[in-house]
Protein backbone atom coordinates (compact mmCIF):
# COMPACT_ATOMS: atom_id res chain seq x y z
CA UNK A 1 0.00 0.00 0.00
CA UNK A 2 2.69 2.51 0.58
CA UNK A 3 4.30 2.03 -2.62
CA UNK A 4 0.91 2.69 -4.33
CA UNK A 5 0.63 5.43 -1.91
CA UNK A 6 4.12 6.87 -3.39
CA UNK A 7 3.23 6.38 -6.83
CA UNK A 8 0.20 8.16 -6.56
CA UNK A 9 1.47 11.11 -4.79
CA UNK A 10 4.34 11.08 -7.91
CA UNK A 11 1.42 11.06 -10.61
CA UNK A 12 -0.10 14.16 -8.48
CA UNK A 13 2.99 15.95 -8.27
CA UNK A 14 3.61 15.43 -12.10
CA UNK A 15 0.09 16.72 -12.82
CA UNK A 16 0.18 19.74 -10.61
CA UNK A 17 2.71 20.77 -12.44
CA UNK A 18 3.11 24.29 -12.44
CA UNK A 19 2.96 26.43 -16.28
CA UNK A 20 5.63 28.40 -15.81
CA UNK A 21 7.48 25.08 -15.41
CA UNK A 22 6.23 23.61 -18.92
CA UNK A 23 7.11 27.29 -20.51
CA UNK A 24 10.61 26.65 -19.61
CA UNK A 25 10.90 23.35 -20.39
CA UNK A 26 9.38 24.25 -23.52
CA UNK A 27 11.70 27.50 -24.33
CA UNK A 28 14.59 25.07 -23.51
CA UNK A 29 13.66 22.65 -26.00
CA UNK A 30 13.04 25.25 -28.40
CA UNK A 31 16.27 26.78 -28.14
CA UNK A 32 18.30 23.49 -28.42
CA UNK A 33 16.09 22.97 -31.83
CA UNK A 34 16.91 26.23 -33.43
CA UNK A 35 20.44 25.68 -32.18
CA UNK A 36 20.14 22.49 -34.34
CA UNK A 37 18.35 23.34 -37.39
CA UNK A 38 19.52 26.81 -38.20
CA UNK A 39 23.67 25.71 -39.21
CA UNK A 40 22.11 22.78 -41.34
CA UNK A 41 19.85 25.45 -42.89
CA UNK A 42 22.25 27.91 -43.17
CA UNK A 43 24.49 25.11 -45.01
CA UNK A 44 21.64 23.96 -47.50
CA UNK A 45 21.36 28.08 -48.59
CA UNK A 46 25.27 27.90 -49.16
CA UNK A 47 25.03 25.00 -51.79
CA UNK A 48 21.82 25.82 -53.51
CA UNK A 49 23.14 30.14 -53.83
CA UNK A 50 25.16 31.63 -56.83
CA UNK A 51 28.84 32.10 -56.21
CA UNK A 52 28.25 36.14 -56.70
CA UNK A 53 25.66 35.76 -53.63
CA UNK A 54 28.25 33.98 -51.68
CA UNK A 55 31.36 36.16 -52.54
CA UNK A 56 29.45 39.48 -51.09
CA UNK A 57 28.47 37.87 -47.87
CA UNK A 58 24.72 37.87 -49.15
CA UNK A 59 23.38 33.99 -48.22
CA UNK A 60 21.97 33.48 -44.74
CA UNK A 61 19.03 31.38 -44.15
CA UNK A 62 17.62 31.53 -47.45
CA UNK A 63 19.60 30.18 -51.29
CA UNK A 64 20.15 33.83 -53.27
CA UNK A 65 20.10 33.73 -57.04
CA UNK A 66 19.06 29.52 -56.55
CA UNK A 67 21.91 27.55 -57.90
CA UNK A 68 22.49 23.71 -58.29
CA UNK A 69 26.17 23.89 -59.90
CA UNK A 70 27.51 22.76 -56.58
CA UNK A 71 25.43 19.14 -56.73
CA UNK A 72 26.00 18.97 -60.26
CA UNK A 73 29.64 19.19 -60.05
CA UNK A 74 29.49 16.40 -57.53
CA UNK A 75 27.18 14.35 -58.96
CA UNK A 76 29.63 14.37 -62.13
CA UNK A 77 32.29 12.62 -60.55
CA UNK A 78 32.21 9.35 -62.50
CA UNK A 79 32.57 7.24 -59.24
CA UNK A 80 29.86 8.81 -56.93
CA UNK A 81 27.19 6.56 -57.12
CA UNK A 82 29.51 3.79 -56.79
CA UNK A 83 30.73 5.02 -54.09
CA UNK A 84 27.26 5.69 -52.59
CA UNK A 85 26.40 1.85 -53.45
CA UNK A 86 29.50 0.78 -51.38
CA UNK A 87 28.79 2.67 -48.33
CA UNK A 88 24.93 1.33 -48.45
CA UNK A 89 26.50 -1.86 -48.12
CA UNK A 90 28.70 -1.47 -45.57
CA UNK A 91 26.10 0.28 -43.56
CA UNK A 92 23.61 -2.14 -44.20
CA UNK A 93 25.73 -5.40 -43.60
CA UNK A 94 27.42 -4.14 -41.05
CA UNK A 95 24.84 -2.88 -38.76
CA UNK A 96 22.92 -6.39 -39.34
CA UNK A 97 26.13 -8.31 -38.50
CA UNK A 98 27.07 -6.51 -35.90
CA UNK A 99 23.71 -6.23 -34.04
CA UNK A 100 23.66 -9.80 -34.79
CA UNK A 101 26.73 -11.09 -32.86
CA UNK A 102 26.28 -8.52 -30.06
CA UNK A 103 22.89 -9.24 -29.11
CA UNK A 104 24.39 -13.08 -29.43
CA UNK A 105 27.29 -12.04 -27.29
CA UNK A 106 25.16 -10.16 -25.28
CA UNK A 107 22.43 -12.55 -24.07
CA UNK A 108 24.65 -15.56 -21.83
CA UNK A 109 26.95 -12.47 -20.20
CA UNK A 110 23.83 -10.94 -19.07
CA UNK A 111 23.79 -14.17 -16.87
CA UNK A 112 25.64 -14.28 -13.67
CA UNK A 113 26.05 -18.04 -13.27
CA UNK A 114 27.56 -18.02 -16.14
CA UNK A 115 31.37 -19.71 -16.00
CA UNK A 116 33.83 -17.39 -16.82
CA UNK A 117 31.33 -14.60 -17.29
CA UNK A 118 33.16 -12.28 -14.79
CA UNK A 119 36.91 -12.95 -16.68
CA UNK A 120 35.01 -12.65 -19.95
CA UNK A 121 33.74 -8.96 -19.03
CA UNK A 122 36.97 -7.92 -17.20
CA UNK A 123 38.69 -8.66 -21.12
CA UNK A 124 35.78 -6.73 -22.66
CA UNK A 125 36.48 -3.93 -20.81
CA UNK A 126 40.16 -4.18 -20.97
CA UNK A 127 39.89 -4.37 -24.57
CA UNK A 128 37.64 -1.38 -25.06
CA UNK A 129 40.62 0.69 -23.07
CA UNK A 130 43.77 -0.53 -24.55
CA UNK A 131 44.06 -1.89 -28.02
CA UNK A 132 47.24 -2.88 -30.03
CA UNK A 133 47.25 0.12 -32.27
CA UNK A 134 47.07 0.96 -36.09
CA UNK A 135 49.79 -0.91 -37.66
CA UNK A 136 49.19 -4.23 -35.36
CA UNK A 137 45.78 -4.11 -36.56
CA UNK A 138 46.43 -3.62 -40.10
CA UNK A 139 48.98 -6.45 -39.82
CA UNK A 140 46.24 -8.55 -38.67
CA UNK A 141 43.65 -7.67 -40.88
CA UNK A 142 46.39 -7.75 -43.78
CA UNK A 143 47.19 -11.35 -42.67
CA UNK A 144 43.51 -12.64 -42.61
CA UNK A 145 42.89 -11.66 -46.22
CA UNK A 146 40.53 -8.74 -45.50
CA UNK A 147 42.22 -5.76 -47.04
CA UNK A 148 40.85 -4.50 -50.74
CA UNK A 149 37.53 -6.22 -49.62
CA UNK A 150 34.33 -5.73 -48.20
CA UNK A 151 34.73 -7.90 -45.01
CA UNK A 152 37.83 -5.39 -44.35
CA UNK A 153 35.32 -2.95 -43.69
CA UNK A 154 32.88 -5.19 -41.57
CA UNK A 155 34.65 -8.09 -39.94
CA UNK A 156 36.57 -6.00 -37.77
CA UNK A 157 34.17 -3.44 -36.31
CA UNK A 158 31.02 -6.40 -35.72
CA UNK A 159 31.31 -5.74 -32.30
CA UNK A 160 31.41 -2.11 -29.94
CA UNK A 161 32.12 -3.15 -26.13
CA UNK A 162 30.67 -0.13 -25.38
CA UNK A 163 27.59 -0.89 -27.24
CA UNK A 164 27.52 -4.99 -25.96
CA UNK A 165 28.35 -3.25 -22.32
CA UNK A 166 24.71 -1.74 -23.01
CA UNK A 167 22.69 -4.81 -24.56
CA UNK A 168 24.42 -6.67 -21.39
CA UNK A 169 22.75 -4.21 -18.97
CA UNK A 170 19.54 -3.89 -20.86
CA UNK A 171 19.11 -8.32 -20.46
CA UNK A 172 19.95 -7.98 -17.25
CA UNK A 173 17.22 -6.06 -16.39
CA UNK A 174 14.69 -8.25 -18.32
CA UNK A 175 12.56 -10.42 -15.60
CA UNK A 176 13.76 -13.97 -15.02
CA UNK A 177 10.30 -15.23 -14.94
CA UNK A 178 9.68 -14.82 -19.05
CA UNK A 179 13.09 -17.35 -19.58
CA UNK A 180 11.59 -19.76 -16.38
CA UNK A 181 8.21 -19.44 -18.16
CA UNK A 182 9.67 -19.83 -21.75
CA UNK A 183 11.86 -23.32 -20.54
CA UNK A 184 8.38 -24.28 -19.01
CA UNK A 185 6.86 -24.03 -22.83
CA UNK A 186 10.02 -26.00 -24.15
CA UNK A 187 11.67 -23.00 -25.51
CA UNK A 188 15.66 -23.53 -25.81
CA UNK A 189 17.65 -20.72 -24.88
CA UNK A 190 18.21 -19.63 -28.96
CA UNK A 191 14.55 -19.41 -29.16
CA UNK A 192 14.43 -17.24 -25.62
CA UNK A 193 16.52 -15.05 -27.23
CA UNK A 194 15.25 -14.81 -30.89
CA UNK A 195 10.89 -15.11 -29.72
CA UNK A 196 11.48 -13.31 -26.42
CA UNK A 197 14.58 -10.99 -25.33
CA UNK A 198 14.73 -9.62 -29.35
CA UNK A 199 10.67 -8.51 -29.59
CA UNK A 200 11.50 -6.52 -25.34
CA UNK A 201 14.71 -5.24 -26.30
CA UNK A 202 13.70 -3.07 -29.60
CA UNK A 203 14.09 -0.11 -28.19
CA UNK A 204 18.05 -1.03 -26.90
CA UNK A 205 18.36 -2.67 -30.31
CA UNK A 206 17.09 0.34 -32.49
CA UNK A 207 19.27 2.62 -30.42
CA UNK A 208 22.34 0.77 -30.91
CA UNK A 209 21.21 -0.22 -34.05
CA UNK A 210 21.46 3.50 -35.23
CA UNK A 211 24.47 4.31 -33.84
CA UNK A 212 26.25 1.03 -35.45
CA UNK A 213 24.59 2.90 -39.17
CA UNK A 214 26.29 5.99 -38.22
CA UNK A 215 29.44 4.59 -37.77
CA UNK A 216 29.56 2.85 -40.74
CA UNK A 217 28.13 5.59 -42.73
CA UNK A 218 30.40 8.18 -41.53
CA UNK A 219 34.05 6.21 -41.60
CA UNK A 220 36.67 7.00 -44.16
CA UNK A 221 39.63 6.75 -42.22
CA UNK A 222 39.75 2.61 -42.10
CA UNK A 223 38.73 2.75 -46.02
CA UNK A 224 41.66 5.00 -46.79
CA UNK A 225 43.67 2.24 -44.95
CA UNK A 226 42.10 -1.19 -46.24
CA UNK A 227 40.30 -0.76 -49.31
CA UNK A 228 41.26 0.26 -52.18
CA UNK A 229 39.95 3.26 -54.83
CA UNK A 230 37.30 0.51 -56.32
CA UNK A 231 35.67 -0.11 -53.13
CA UNK A 232 36.03 3.81 -51.29
CA UNK A 233 32.64 4.65 -49.38
CA UNK A 234 31.27 8.10 -50.16
CA UNK A 235 32.71 9.77 -47.28
CA UNK A 236 36.16 8.84 -48.41
CA UNK A 237 35.13 10.30 -51.83
CA UNK A 238 33.50 13.42 -50.28
CA UNK A 239 37.05 14.39 -48.87
CA UNK A 240 38.69 13.60 -51.72
CA UNK A 241 36.56 15.96 -53.32
CA UNK A 242 36.65 18.57 -50.29
CA UNK A 243 40.42 18.29 -50.57
CA UNK A 244 40.12 19.27 -54.05
CA UNK A 245 37.99 22.10 -53.64
CA UNK A 246 40.19 23.38 -51.04
CA UNK A 247 43.02 23.58 -53.05
CA UNK A 248 41.42 25.24 -55.79
CA UNK A 249 39.78 28.09 -53.57
CA UNK A 250 42.93 28.41 -52.43
CA UNK A 251 44.77 28.72 -55.68
CA UNK A 252 42.12 31.00 -56.60
CA UNK A 253 42.26 33.52 -53.56
CA UNK A 254 39.19 35.32 -52.74
CA UNK A 255 37.90 35.19 -56.26
CA UNK A 256 34.35 33.16 -57.83
CA UNK A 257 36.63 30.19 -57.42
CA UNK A 258 36.49 30.51 -53.74
CA UNK A 259 33.35 30.82 -53.56
CA UNK A 260 32.58 27.84 -55.92
CA UNK A 261 34.54 25.81 -53.10
CA UNK A 262 32.61 26.95 -50.68
CA UNK A 263 29.81 26.03 -52.57
CA UNK A 264 30.73 22.59 -53.24
CA UNK A 265 31.81 22.12 -48.92
CA UNK A 266 28.09 22.70 -48.20
CA UNK A 267 26.86 20.30 -50.89
CA UNK A 268 28.98 17.83 -49.71
CA UNK A 269 28.06 18.18 -46.31
CA UNK A 270 24.25 17.91 -46.97
CA UNK A 271 25.13 15.18 -49.52
CA UNK A 272 26.91 13.07 -46.84
CA UNK A 273 24.74 13.43 -43.82
CA UNK A 274 21.05 13.63 -45.18
CA UNK A 275 20.73 10.16 -45.73
CA UNK A 276 21.73 8.87 -42.37
CA UNK A 277 19.45 11.82 -40.75
CA UNK A 278 16.24 10.60 -42.82
CA UNK A 279 16.62 7.18 -40.53
CA UNK A 280 15.75 8.95 -37.67
CA UNK A 281 11.87 9.40 -38.07
CA UNK A 282 11.94 5.40 -39.40
CA UNK A 283 13.43 4.52 -35.95
CA UNK A 284 11.27 6.97 -33.65
CA UNK A 285 8.61 4.58 -33.89
CA UNK A 286 10.51 1.61 -33.16
CA UNK A 287 11.80 3.51 -29.82
CA UNK A 288 7.92 4.43 -29.04
CA UNK A 289 6.91 0.68 -29.22
CA UNK A 290 10.02 -0.51 -27.31
CA UNK A 291 9.31 2.04 -24.16
CA UNK A 292 5.45 0.58 -24.62
CA UNK A 293 6.77 -3.20 -23.91
CA UNK A 294 8.90 -1.89 -21.70
CA UNK A 295 5.84 -0.10 -19.46
CA UNK A 296 4.02 -2.85 -20.17
CA UNK A 297 7.07 -5.20 -18.87
CA UNK A 298 6.96 -2.72 -15.59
Amino acid sequence: MSRLRVKKRKINQIQDRSPLLDFLIYLVMGLVLIACVLPFLYIIAMSLSSSTAILNNKVSLWPIGLNSDAYKQIFSYPNFFRAYKNTIIYTFFGSLISLTLMTLFAYPLSKPHLRGQKLVMKLIIFSMFFSGGLIPNFLLISSLGLTGTVYGMIIPFAINQFNLIILINFFKSLPEELEEAARIDGLGYFGIWLRILLPLSTAAIATIGLYTAVFFWNDWFFALIYLDSARYPVMLLLRNIVNGTTMVGEAGGVGEKASVAIAVKSAVIITSTLPIILLYPFLQKYFVKGLLVGAVKG
